[in-house]
């Protein structure tokens, strides 16, 4: 779909024309600031443009013309002719009356029936709900699975002005004999605005509610969003979900700490959340069975082990424990605090020792005050120590909590007090990550590097690039079942270095980055998106059906501001655009090109970069596990169309056959639609379509 804008007062002003916009944020932002322009209504006047104009950035033809005008109904110009020369050239019409419409002009402008196309903008639900009921009748040709149109009785409602009869007053008239007067009775009028009500009936879509399903758990409240989406308000504690996921558990046997803050600086109130957070946490994943050993510490210019690892068993003697922790005040000495849990932290667990020796012991920091004391170092040792360190705290304490943990990834900070619950299930994932492998050894995955080599980054810093490159390849399986990687270097242009399907092997791998050059120049990053859309995530290229594909965007922020349309492209085919900026771009110019804040990394310097390798690797990793739709980005060569099927995939092609359009019909053959398959190993069927499994694929295709 595409649309455009035009504001029609004394005349015509062409917003936008329909090319202008790919994304519905960008369009919306656009019509936020479109500048009122007063003057009279003179919609005759701006039919004739559009008459004459067409309509700017369509597509000719080849899609259904849609003009929906929103008006008054009260033009001061004739609208009569302009109306039908215009539904004439098949253009459905739909009026859109505001405030007290005139309704006889409105019906006038709109399509037949009247009854579907006139909306009242005074109900807005009502009205888009109308005009999506019909355009699915008409334009679109499909109603969604379980929707139904149905006609409903509705009042059309106009504000008139009418004479009305106010009484008999005296009045004073001449007569003809001189200086001489009469009086009499006359009648006095009154113009009064009257509210006229017309039944009539209104159009809407009735559709299955998408809570009917009720997918909130954990007494989640389901709020629907339109006709498919809907989102859920989660309970404290299980926000982190979109289902408000299910009781969590620590199903992985550790020692684990909890390292409270309870200085000054915390306040007494964010000590009591602190409180109320370890309550929930243990709420949700202490179970009866839980293999895990709990322990809580607290600090200020002291520190102390308040309830030893492994000390309780049950959640409800662990609650009242936790009860019984005071607000002690003081100074902030984290540093000191980390140093006396290296030492003593771990050492009375329980009976059990024998048996703990072996469990990984992790130690989670709840702090929202900076250290008055060196953490750095003192950090550095506790993990020489075996310690797995993870930091909680607010967004103001990531670097120093992360100096704590020595990785980004085991950094948790939260936005506002009430978030804090709703890292619960990221936390729980943290503390069983302590012995999970890196990389995604087993997923298959397409990844694409997009290396900014331009001015703006500079030689030193682009061969720090170069080297977080080859260094992150290590991390994954490369072979065509499992990894496969490609490589774009851009700055005003983009260079494809080697292919997703060019090396099957990391010592090769390794070998190809390290000749990647420097260019120099200015940076486009819409250009390297592009190129990536068109000419390297393509099954010619060697990407892989079925198979996740992620684009990883390596820059200094220059050259983004025009890199949202593509990249919105991108995600709509499927592929993940992740963006990782060095140094001092503009925030929502990135935001805008990863599309969320999960798929943005903002690091201050090159020099950080390295810490940030395993978060990024990890959030990559999430996202191979993800769904695959099989014709996304198309697998169809030649504008090949590809056909879904449940597991497999065919292309129907127009002057092309081979199972992905890929070979020209030689004349007298007729072209093919082949089907793949992601369920059944390669053969040939009785139908003459070609088969292929996942991984048969590169098999046979070299």
């Amino acid at each position: 779909v595409r649309v455009g804008m035009i504001q029609f007062s004394s005349a015509p002003h062409l917003e936008f024309p329909l090319d202008s916009y790919v994304t519905k944020e960008d369009l919306k932002e656009r019509i936020e600031r479109v500048v009122f322009r007063g003057g009279s209504t003179e919609t005759g006047r701006a039919l004739k443009y559009v008459l004459h104009k067409g309509f700017p950035g369509g597509r000719n033809s080849s899609a259904p013309q849609v003009l929906i005008i929103i008006s008054d109904g009260k033009s001061q110009d004739s609208t009569a002719v302009p109306a039908m020369q215009v539904k004439e050239r098949h253009v459905m019409v739909f009026a859109v009356g505001i405030k007290f419409p005139r309704w006889e002009e409105l019906d006038m402008l709109a399509s037949e029936p009247t009854e579907q196309h006139v909306l009242f903008a005074g109900d807005a639900s009502d009205a888009a709900n109308g005009l999506y009921s019909t355009l699915t009748a008409s334009v679109c040709s499909t109603t969604t699975p379980g929707c139904k149109v149905e006609s409903h009785p509705c009042e059309r409602r106009t504000l008139e002005t009418v004479k009305e009869l106010a009484g008999n007053y005296a009045c004073w008239k001449g007569s003809k004999q001189p200086n001489a007067v009469q009086t009499s009775l006359c009648p006095f009028f009154r113009w009064k605005k009257v509210l006229i009500k017309h039944p009539s009936r209104c159009f809407r879509t009735v559709c299955p509610d998408p809570c009917d399903s009720h997918p909130c758990q954990n007494g989640g409240t389901c709020v629907p969003e339109g006709l498919h989406k809907y989102h859920c308000l989660c309970p404290v504690g299980h926000g982190g979900d979109i289902h408000c996921a299910p009781k969590l558990s620590l199903l992985c046997s550790v020692d684990l700490l909890f390292l409270i803050d309870s200085s000054a600086g915390v306040t007494l109130e964010g000590f009591l959340r602190y409180k109320a957070f370890l309550k929930r946490f243990l709420q949700s994943v202490m179970g009866q069975d839980s293999p895990v050993n709990v322990g809580v510490a607290q600090y200020s210019s002291s520190v102390r082990v308040a309830i030893e690892v492994g000390q309780h068993k049950d959640v409800f003697s662990f609650m009242k424990s936790i009860d019984a922790l005071n607000f002690s005040g003081g100074g902030t000495l984290t540093g000191r605090a980390l140093q006396y849990i290296a030492q003593h932290g771990f050492r009375s667990s329980t009976a059990f020792a024998e048996e703990q020796d072996n469990l990984p012991r992790v130690v989670v920091l709840l702090t929202d005050s900076k250290s008055q004391d060196s953490v750095a170092e003192v950090a550095k040792h506790a993990r020489d120590q075996d310690l797995f360190l993870i930091g909680v705290g607010s967004s103001f304490m990531r670097a120093e909590l992360t100096k704590v943990t020595g990785s980004p990834k085991q950094t948790i900070v939260y936005s506002d007090p009430q978030d804090l619950f709703n890292r619960i299930p990221q936390l729980q994932r943290r503390i069983c990550s302590v012995d999970s492998p890196e990389g995604c050894q087993a997923q298959s995955l397409d990844l694409v590097f997009a290396v900014d080599a331009s001015a703006g980054v500079g030689l030193e810093n682009f061969l720090r690039l170069r080297g977080f490159v080859r260094s992150s390849s290590l991390h994954f399986s490369i072979n065509r079942d499992v990894t496969q990687v490609a490589l774009v270097v851009y700055s005003s242009r983009a260079h494809t270095m080697f292919a997703l399907d060019t090396h099957t092997s990391s010592s090769a791998l390794l070998q190809a980055i390290s000749q990647l050059p420097f260019l120099g120049g200015s940076a486009s990053a819409r250009t390297a998106l592009l190129h990536i859309f068109g000419d390297v995530v393509t099954v010619q290229k060697g990407a892989r059906p079925g198979v996740n594909k992620v684009v990883v965007v390596l820059t200094n922020g220059g050259g983004m501001e025009d890199a949202a349309a593509p990249a919105q492209q991108l995600r709509h085919n499927g592929v993940l655009v992740f963006v990782v900026a060095i140094g001092d771009a503009q925030r929502d110019v990135l935001l805008r090109v990863a599309g969320s804040p999960d798929y943005l990394v903002h690091i201050s310097s090159y020099e950080d970069l390295q810490y940030y390798q395993d978060f990024i690797i990890e959030r990559i990793c999430e996202e191979a596990k993800s769904p695959v739709n099989l014709c996304k980005p198309n697998p169809c060569m030649n504008q090949g169309v590809c056909i879904l099927g449940p597991g497999s995939y065919r292309c129907e092609c127009h002057g092309w056959e081979g199972p992905h359009c890929e070979s020209r019909v030689l004349r007298g053959d007729s072209p093919r639609s082949q089907v793949t398959s992601l369920r059944s190993p390669t053969q040939w069927s009785s139908g003459d379509s070609w088969h292929f499994s996942r991984a048969s694929w590169h098999t046979k295709r070299h």
